[in-house]
This record gives structure tokens, C-alpha cells and sequence, in this order.
């Protein structure tokens, strides 16, 4: 089966989503976020979440088979996000996705969540799939991977240590009074700002972390420091904070992710999840990739938040590569880890 039909369904955390795909080609992207309800807790809320999944199903998928002009008959396998995430959404996707694998005797897929974001590259492009480096950042999840197959031998070179990136712009967005999510807030009050007017820290940057964390994350220092400095500093610019702070995780994230394919010997750099939609992550990664004679891949603006079409895509790939279909009543994990690519 070269361009199969398949069906792909996220709900890991608040965006209930579908995406059709064939073959590499993408046909529908489907996305209902439930952000607006958790906005007033400052954060994602696990039984909110799982509520609005059930509610947003029927018409996200009647909308994605309507947008790709397929019906459900036509579909050649189903792939759902099975881990990580919270534990509640994540059931609802798979019920979902099972009940539709079982009603129309189609094979299914369970994928890991974190390998369909680096997944979505493949859309809408002809590029080998060769090893690359990926740069996978976002709201729950900061790691350096070593993609030697997307669909069966991903390996992690360093991970964060504590916040992840997207946590961090949300903590610090909420000391600033930006509003939640954080990330598309700190990056459209930072265009105002002046991004060297402070000298934030950069985490597990020293010589003696390098040797133990060359390729791991820590931003907890760096958000106590944001802390202190407004305290110290009621007064100041919030503009420059937020450039300069988002400076300083944009620093960290491209030294380290570059440092990566130096040390690999691989040539190839993908940047993807939430955060990829940062501006300045985009722009930095761009100057120093070229700098450093690396091929530079970053998902289109729409495709680096949680999404319907990257599972869609890992399914796409697993079964152009004659991986096995996942069993019947697989179970969802919400503590996946990259070991398990396709359940």
C-alpha cells in the first residue's frame, strides 16, 4: 500500500483533533482547541479537557472527512495518539479510533505522541527520510532526539531536567500578566522589547554541566531569576523581560540542539512541537543552521501544535514501512516513552 488512506486522531491534551492523509500528502486538518475554558485556571484542567474531547469528536471528524472529501468507508487504517498525555483525554481518542477500527474492520495504529510531532515533517514533501536531529519543544516536553527511523528507532540524546520551555513561557507569562498560553504571548510582547537589555541565565550551559548534560534542559533557574528580577525591578520595561527571557530559552534550545548534530555527525535538523511556532526560535535556528552548513526543517505554522495530521502522518509512515498494526484494546500510556514508537 503505497499512498494509504489514513485517518489520524490527537486528543492528548486540549486540542481534539483530525487529520487525513495519503501517503505523504495531507487532505484535512481538523482542530477544535478547548484553550479558551482553561484560560481562567492559568493552565490545562485534566477533567475539562477530557469533557470537551467527547463533545468536539462527532463534529471534528465529520468536518475532517467532509474537508478531505472521503468518507469513512474509503479509509485503509486509523492511527490515534495512545501516549504520552493526560490519561483521560487520551482514552477518549483511542475509544474513539478503536470503535471506528472495529465498526469498519480497518487496522489500527497506536502512536507515540512526541514521534508524531517530528512525523508531520514528512507532509507535503518529497525529502528522504533520512536520520536527522530533532528539536522536540513544547508545552510538557523538551528533548533532543536521534531519528534514525521515525517509526521504530528513536533515540533521546538529553531531555529537560525539570520545566519544559513551553511550561516556562507560561510561568513567566503569568508573572508578566500576558495571559495563558504563554508562548504566543511572551513572543508578541518580546517584538517590543529589546532582547539584550538583560542577561538572563542560560541553564546546564557551564563547563562542568556540559560534561554531564550536554544535551539536557533546565529552566528553572532561569524562571527564578525572571522572578527575582521583577521584584527587585517593578518598574521595568515588560517588553525587554519578555525578549530578553525568551532570548536566553531560544539560546539554549539552538546551541544545544546544534551541538547535537556536531557530536551525531547527522546533518539534518527538525524543530518541531508547540514552541517550533515561536518567531525567534524560527529565526535564530535559521541563521545558525545555515552558519553551520545544516539542512533546516520547522512544520508549517499550523502543524506545530498538537494535531490531528501528524498522527495521521506516523500512520502513514508505519504502514508504508509494513509495521504491524497495533492489537485490539491496546492500552494508552500516559508516561509513554520514546522506546514505544507504534504500540
Amino acid at each position: 500500500m503505497s499512498q494509504p488512506l489514513i485517518l489520524g486522531i490527537e486528543t492528548s491534551c486540549d486540542e481534539t483533533a483530525v487529520g487525513i492523509v495519503r501517503g505523504r500528502t495531507l487532505l484535512a486538518n481538523v482542530i477544535s482547541s478547548s484553550v479558551s475554558e482553561h484560560a481562567r485556571f492559568g493552565g490545562v484542567v485534566p477533567e475539562i479537557a477530557s469533557r470537551a474531547h467527547l463533545e468536539a469528536m462527532p463534529n471534528v471528524l465529520e468536518q475532517a472527512l467532509s474537508e478531505a472529501n472521503v468518507s469513512l468507508k474509503d479509509i485503509d487504517a486509523f492511527a490515534v495518539t495512545a501516549g504520552p498525555g493526560l490519561i483521560g483525554a487520551l482514552l477518549v481518542g483511542v475509544s474513539s479510533a478503536s470503535a471506528l477500527s472495529v465498526a469498519l474492520d480497518k487496522p489500527i495504529y497506536g502512536v507515540n505522541h512526541l514521534s508524531a510531532h517530528i512525523a508531520v515533517d514528512a507532509l507535503n514533501s518529497e525529502h528522504a527520510l533520512k536520520p536527522t536531529i530533532a528539536l522536540l519543544v513544547s508545552g510538557g516536553h523538551s528533548s533532543i532526539l536521534q531519528v534514525n527511523d521515525i517509526s521504530s528507532d528513536v533515540k533521546v540524546m538529553g531531555s529537560t531536567m525539570d520545566d519544559a520551555a513551553g511550561e516556562a513561557f507560561d510561568k513567566i507569562s503569568r508573572l508578566l500578566e500576558l495571559g495563558f498560553p504563554g508562548g504566543p504571548a511572551i513572543d508578541k510582547a518580546a517584538r517590543a522589547g529589546n532582547r539584550d537589555a538583560i542577561d538572563f541565565p542560560r541553564g546546564l550551559t557551564h563547563p562542568n554541566d556540559l560534561e554531564a548534560h550536554a544535551y539536557d534542559f533546565s529552566f528553572s533557574g532561569l524562571k527564578t531569576a525572571v522572578s527575582r528580577y521583577l521584584q527587585q525591578t517593578p518598574n521595568s520595561v515588560r517588553a525587554d523581560v519578555a525578549a530578553s527571557f525568551q532570548e536566553s530559552v531560544v539560546d539554549v534550545l539552538v546551541t544545544k540542539a546544534l551541538a547535537a548534530c556536531k557530536k551525531s555527525g547527522i546533518d539534518s535538523l527538525v524543530i518541531a512541537g508547540g514552541v517550533a511556532a515561536n518567531s525567534r526560535l524560527r529565526e535564530m535556528a535559521q541563521e545558525r543552521s545555515e552558519k553551520a552548513g545544516l539542512e533546516l526543517r520547522i512544520p508549517a505554522m499550523g502543524l506545530c501544535t498538537d494535531n490531528g495530521a501528524m498522527v495521521a502522518a506516523l500512520g502513514s509512515i508505519a504502514v508504508a514501512s509494513g509495521k504491524e498494526p497495533s492489537s485490539l484494546g491496546f492500552a494508552a500510556n500516559s508516561a509513554a516513552g520514546l522506546d514505544q514508537v507504534i504500540w
